[in-house]
């Protein structure tokens, strides 16, 4: 069964968060570097995609633990796996590897599941992160029309990524936590690039993030804008992560939600961060706010980000089951 079958006949339920996850193993540098990289001139902890190579027991039981609570898609553990972010870390000689074996050991977990539970085929999300820079503004304030890196290189990076995840088996492509347009247009470049080479296509899901009460991302686009500027590629979904909780995040869920002619996707961080960095919202409180896209009909896919967990998942899961997916406007391509 195709996943825009499925999302024609009820909502999606995405995973939650991997850092969160991966944080609660409380992992040391040996971990990140394994017995390959022991030499590696340069600090690895906290590079949380190379575990994919260097602890995938670890990656395998988060992907299984979100299957179990209620998810169809899992998200590959390659958030800031291009050569542009693993540059921080010198390892731009792995992103090709990082890619393919993230997709490889999700799809390994998805397919155990699948063959378990026939009815409910589960998939596998390409995880493409917004890279660490940006292409349309400066990161010196005193040098406005200064930029730290080219179109042509985020789509060099970004089609090297795809190749990996498509290699490896994935299932879709989701371009996540969008906050500077260009940057995503770069990366729908490549994937049809990559596509018309490859001879083959997969379902396309962006995700932008609305930074602050603003209602606009980093590069100043409010969400209507955000939706013209990328719908000129025929799109799986669209829709919002991260930044906000479920709350904040509805008014910009609804501008979608009446204009977009593709399925429309939320997943929220679980509440906002408390003065420490962590989140607090309880699974039963998060779902409560996701159910409420759900009776309005906002919404095809759901899910979890920041500070969500498999105890979230399985209540959004539980709620997500009562509800009808939302109707697209627009003949869906």
């Amino acid at each position: 069964m195709k996943i825009e079958d499925i999302l024609k006949e009820r909502i999606l339920v995405l995973d939650g968060a991997m850092g969160t996850m991966i944080q609660r193993h409380k992992l040391e540098e040996a971990d990140f570097r394994g017995e390959r990289l022991k030499d590696h001139p340069h600090p690895l902890k906290g590079n949380n995609d190379l575990l994919s190579i260097t602890r995938p027991d670890i990656i395998k039981d988060i992907h299984r633990q979100y299957f179990e609570a209620g998810a169809d898609m899992v998200e590959t553990n390659t958030f800031g796996s291009t050569r542009i972010a693993q540059a921080d870390y010198h390892l731009e000689f792995l992103v090709y590897e990082i890619n393919y074996q993230s997709a490889k050991i999700a799809k390994e977990v998805a397919e155990e599941f699948t063959a378990r539970e026939p009815h409910k085929p589960r998939f596998v999300a390409g995880s493409m992160g917004p890279t660490t820079k940006l292409a349309s503004m400066s990161p010196d304030v005193n040098n406005p029309g200064f930029r730290a890196v080219t179109y042509d290189e985020l789509v060099e990076a970004f089609k090297e990524q795809a190749k990996g995840l498509i290699d490896g088996g994935a299932d879709a492509l989701l371009l996540e936590t969008i906050t500077d347009t260009l940057n995503v247009k770069a990366a729908l470049f490549a994937i049809q690039e990559l596509f018309e080479e490859k001879g083959k296509q997969l379902p396309v899901m962006v995700s932008g993030t609305i930074t602050d009460a603003s209602g606009r991302i980093l590069s100043g686009q409010t969400a209507e804008a955000f939706l013209i500027s990328v719908s000129h590629v025929p799109l799986l979904s669209i829709g919002f992560n991260c930044a906000l909780g479920a709350s904040a995040l509805r008014p910009y869920l609804k501008v979608l939600h009446e204009r977009a002619p593709f399925f429309v996707s939320a997943y929220p961080n679980a509440g906002l961060p408390n003065e420490f960095g962590h989140y607090d919202q309880s699974p039963e409180q998060m779902a409560k706010e996701v159910e409420e896209y759900l009776k309005e009909g906002l919404v095809n896919i759901v899910g979890g980000c920041c500070g969500s967990t498999p105890d979230h998942i399985r209540k959004i899961a539980e709620a997500a089951k009562k509800y009808k997916p939302r109707e697209v406007a627009v003949e869906h391509a």
